[in-house]
């Protein structure tokens, strides 16, 4: 697939002449949370860094060109704490895309929900420990966090956010909101997702919901924008072995 990062760059672009501020989640989530206000025209923009972090600092370069905020989850595998800071630096944020749910799950070899579910108490203190981990050595904040869809979490059907309904544990990191949390989500008009090719984008094109749709939120992954065979074979690699190890 050819790179689409000029198509990402017409889109940020756009959204800018068409009068759209474009946010990072964690200042709209202060905004509509601290301000009884109507946003007016914003376009949210949320990168999950599942790998790639090549394509991620080009998509980065693109919106320090064109003033954009933007914000950045890192996995375990992925975290890159001098580009975290750049990013941090710029305005934007970086943050947690976190996985302890399918990771407990897949190095244990549970593979019923309710197996998984009665070891939430052990889940949590891993996310904690890997939260602080993160965050002292950022040496800055984690106001929000994003939960990591792993082909573990279908199978179990649990997802990793049901780890974070627990107010003592958003407490004790200073975890203002998770990404996939009601109170961020009903402030949006529409929640678009890019997708792999043909299809791209979910449930609709950015370009179409600009100046029909105040409200926007958008969900980007480096590795949907730029194809990068070394690293999308290792992450193949990576899921094969996995799989097989869970099911031994």
């Amino acid at each position: 697939m050819p790179s689409r990062l000029c198509t990402y760059e017409s889109l940020l672009a756009h959204a800018k002449e068409t009068g759209y501020r474009q946010l990072s989640v964690r200042d709209y989530f202060r905004e509509v949370s601290d301000s009884a206000a109507t946003p007016g025209k914003v376009l949210v923009h949320r990168h999950d860094i599942d790998s790639d972090l090549r394509t991620a600092r080009k998509m980065f370069a693109l919106e320090a060109r064109h003033g954009v905020r933007a914000s950045y989850y890192f996995r375990l595998s992925t975290l890159d704490y001098g580009f975290m800071r750049e990013i941090e630096a710029a305005g934007s944020e970086a943050s947690y895309h976190y996985e302890e749910v399918a990771t407990f799950a897949k190095q244990h070899r549970l593979r019923r929900g309710d197996e998984v579910r009665e070891r939430f108490p052990e889940i949590r203190a891993l996310f904690e420990h890997n939260f602080e981990r993160i965050r002292n050595t950022l040496g800055m904040p984690m106001e929000t966090v994003a939960s990591h869809g792993d082909f573990a979490n279908r199978r179990l059907k649990v997802i990793n956010h049901e780890l974070l309904r627990d107010p003592e544990l958003r407490e004790r990191c200073g975890i203002r909101c998770e990404s996939y949390d009601n109170e961020l989500l009903r402030h949006f008009d529409i929640y678009i997702a890019d997708r792999p090719y043909p299809v791209f984008f979910h449930p609709t094109s950015p370009f179409e919901a600009l100046g029909r749709h105040a409200r926007i939120c958008l969900l980007t992954h480096p590795v949907q924008w730029e194809t990068n065979w070394v690293e999308n074979t290792r992450c193949n690699m990576v899921r094969l072995a996995e799989e097989l190890v869970w099911h031994t």
